[in-house]
């Protein structure tokens, strides 16, 4: 196995390498010399031997080309006990990848804005089934497709208003990024279809919430599970109701407390060295995976107008690490409560209707992911029944990933916080799953 990325030990003391004493004492992570580890995984009840299981599974996805490079963050009780680099931040350029990368979060996005919406629900601005109508007029006229004849879409009003729990949970009705409905066309001509429409460089989100009221809704709110813009309307709720820009509320709310200190929805120009090389899965000789067009970092820059609250976010390890050690601290991380432990757990519960699971919902089946036993709270996916969904878990995990292939997971159960973040499109790899699998094998206790 080719040797993790590291720097000269004259720059720090002692060192613990993927869990594992390390015997070459002149090497030591950038991740120690700045002190992101914070335990050995045996202060925090895991396996160091066990956990070596997890560096294996990644390393040998670099090694084999289907990823250019990775990092891997574990935390139990509140402390970080292993923080990997693996491979290249730019495979072309040969720069190894840097505890201090700048990903693109792309739906990591979402939570972080369903929490920050919820610290506002604290406050008794709305209730879950207050219509979303109340804070942005346009929904009022919102219709549900009824026929297409000629190019012209017929609509019947909706059984009940879009909600606020709607646009939390993916059941306002709106078409799914990945298509195929009987709305499709009609998102396709407004310009948002698919997952290249979720974060663009130019408009608003009010802008976006006035498109998406317009558009005709695949189903009445409630009654479908589609994966889709809502969380867009999630951050334009937020600005309605704090009267602030999202970028501003998310730093007063959350990234501010929580030291996210390169978490934004631009990289600046100082800091566009540090953003890691985005890909694009492929197949062929040599490495399974070819760069994608850097033009499409024009929604990174520092003039982009559109802030996402559904997909715009660049964040880093040590940033994204803190958000997920203040959940699995019930909403709280040092002195900054972000939002109450109730309210939480309140989150992390299954919101869909009836109790159902995904799949019951309508949910297309992903090759990387399940339906069965999996439901969805207010702003992640929750581990119902691991029996059930075939994957090793606990009841109540809650978790999401992006677009280029980052994802994370909460076991409130284990207070156990897994993070991985790479930068690869289209991936049909079952990376997420076996991280999984390998972060609960080791534990001890």
């Amino acid at each position: 196995m080719a040797a993790p990325h590291a720097v000269p030990r004259s720059q720090i003391g002692t060192k613990q390498l993927c869990g594992v004493w390390e015997e070459n004492d002149e090497m030591t992570t950038y991740a120690e010399m700045n002190g992101l580890v914070e335990a050995t995984p045996e202060d925090v009840g895991m396996s160091s031997r066990r956990l070596v299981v997890l560096t294996r599974v990644v390393q040998q996805y670099v090694d084999e080309g289907k990823l250019a490079g990775a990092i891997t963050v574990v935390a139990r009780h509140g402390r970080v006990a292993h923080f990997q680099l693996y491979g290249d931040m730019d495979a072309e350029a040969h720069k190894p990848m840097a505890a201090d990368a700048i990903f693109r979060m792309a739906s990591m996005t979402k939570p972080i804005a369903s929490v920050a919406l919820m610290s506002l629900y604290e406050e008794g601005h709305f209730q879950l089934e207050t219509p979303v109508a109340d804070f942005i007029p346009a929904f009022s006229g919102s219709g549900v497709f009824v026929s297409r004849n000629a190019g012209i879409v017929s609509t019947r009003p909706p059984t009940r208003p879009i909600t606020v729990r709607d646009v939390l949970t993916h059941t306002a009705g709106f078409d799914g990024l990945q298509g195929g409905t009987d709305v499709t066309d009609s998102y396709k001509a407004a310009g948002i279809a698919g997952l290249d429409g979720a974060a663009p460089a130019t408009g608003t989100l009010a802008e976006r919430a006035d498109l998406l009221a317009r558009l005709p809704l695949v189903s009445d709110p409630g009654q479908r599970f589609t994966y889709h813009y809502g969380t867009d309307i999630v951050g334009r709720l937020c600005e309605v109701i704090s009267e602030k820009p999202l970028d501003r509320f998310l730093q007063e709310r959350v990234f501010g407390p929580l030291g996210m200190r390169d978490t934004s929805f631009h990289v600046p120009a100082a800091k566009r060295g540090r953003l890691a090389a985005n890909y694009q899965q492929a197949d062929g000789d040599g490495p399974q995976y070819r760069r994608q067009d850097p033009r499409t970092d024009a929604r990174y820059a520092e003039d982009a107008t559109f802030l996402s609250a559904g997909a715009g976010l660049v964040s880093t390890a040590g940033d994204y690490v803190q958000f997920a050690k203040m959940l699995t601290g019930g909403g709280e991380l040092g002195s900054e409560r972000i939002v109450g432990r109730r309210t939480l757990r309140f989150m992390s519960a299954n919101h869909l209707p009836g109790g159902r699971d995904l799949e019951e919902m309508g949910r297309a089946h992903s090759p990387t992911s399940t339906s069965r036993g999996t439901g969805f709270g207010l702003g992640f996916a929750v581990l119902l029944d691991p029996a059930n969904a075939g994957i090793l878990g606990t009841p109540g995990e809650y978790y999401w990933g992006g677009a280029f292939s980052t994802a994370f997971f909460i076991s409130p159960a284990d207070d156990l916080a897994v993070l991985f973040l790479t930068q690869l499109g289209g991936s049909t790899h079952h990376i997420r799953q076996q991280l999984r699998i390998a972060a609960y094998q080791a534990i001890d206790d």
